[in-house]
């Protein structure tokens, strides 16, 4: 198998299901789950439930949510690093789905916030061999600049899913970057942050292909940037490398499912891509890791949670087929 690190938050999701989201002063009846999550964890189970060998450095709390997050990487097979803050809590998501499957997340990060650079950096073990290093925004900034400092200084690819779309991002961090997976959302909050170009997350999705592609290679001129457009599917933009593919950009529309909750969605999607990239032979097109990402994002949503609702590789070619 083929080596990913996950960089990135542990949370334990608190969450809570309804007929429709309550507008603003509104009591609605509802369900009750807890489970583990956070987009550190979840991109973490995606790649190892999707085939491969898998480390997650991370950080965590003295609680009880930090024995069930070491408990579960042992379970799936996860090489667990994690600094112990003892003065804070593990994080927590409150995540509140409607009988649609949409759904809005409250995050409180407690130890995920301090996670340090130095501690990332000392995890050098992790990252020798490692062919794909993956990392979000739910940790310190400067931890997630060691981790893509770490990728490149051990020759891998690295991949990195802007995400929440409020936190922010640096000029490092993209220059650090070689593959960027943001949502609409988040692509145009990273837009309005790092260019003079403007873009609606409602429309995106409509723009021509090589409007879409121009915005792209403003944002991160030299990345592959893939721009998940939920319903719409996927819209890849490549920089310098083509990584295999026949074209600079192209559209990869989305797989038709039973979709009944879509958190996590984006997770299993930045991390089945991890391990597809990771997995692949010499000059495998990049498109065809995106198909296998896509499926695998689309299967889990068919399941309710975060986590423990990612797909296993045998699931997806049993489903979709090679």
């Amino acid at each position: 198998m083929s080596k990913v690190v996950v960089v990135g938050s542990y949370n334990q999701d608190h969450v809570w299901s309804t007929d429709a989201l309550p507008a603003p002063g509104a009591t609605r009846l509802g369900g009750y789950a807890s489970g583990p999550g956070g987009k550190g964890f979840n991109q973490a189970v995606a790649a190892a439930r999707a085939g491969a060998a898998t480390a997650f450095v991370t950080a965590l709390g003295n609680d009880d949510a930090a024995a069930t997050a070491r408990s579960l990487a042992t379970a799936e097979g996860i090489d667990l690093r994690d600094q112990v803050h003892t003065g804070l809590p593990t994080g927590t998501a409150g995540i509140f789905v409607d009988a649609g499957g949409r759904n809005v997340i409250v995050v409180a990060p407690g130890a995920n916030a301090a996670l340090t650079a130095g501690f990332v950096r000392a995890q050098g073990s992790a990252f020798d061999g490692a062919r794909v290093v993956l990392a979000q925004l739910e940790v310190a900034a400067e931890a997630v600049q060691a981790a893509l400092d770490a990728a490149t200084a051990a020759g891998a690819l690295t991949v990195l899913n802007p995400a929440p779309a409020n936190a922010p991002t640096t000029e490092a961090m993209l220059a650090a970057t070689d593959v960027l997976t943001p949502n609409e959302t988040e692509f145009a909050a990273m837009l309005a942050r790092h260019t003079d170009r403007r873009a609606d997350p409602d429309t995106l999705a409509t723009l021509p292909d090589a409007e879409l592609h121009a915005l792209c290679r403003a944002l991160a001129p030299l990345a592959t940037v893939v721009v998940t457009l939920g319903a719409a599917g996927a819209f890849v933009s490549h920089g310098d490398a083509q990584r295999g593919d026949s074209g600079p950009f192209y559209r990869l529309p989305a797989q038709a499912v039973a979709a009944v909750d879509t958190t996590g969605a984006g997770d299993a999607f930045s991390g089945a891509l991890a391990a597809a990239l990771a997995q692949a032979g010499p000059g495998r097109p990049f498109a065809q890791a995106l198909r296998f990402a896509s499926r695998y994002a689309a299967l889990s949503t068919e399941h309710t949670g975060a986590a423990l609702a990612m797909p296993r590789q045998a699931d997806v070619t049993g489903r979709f087929g090679a």
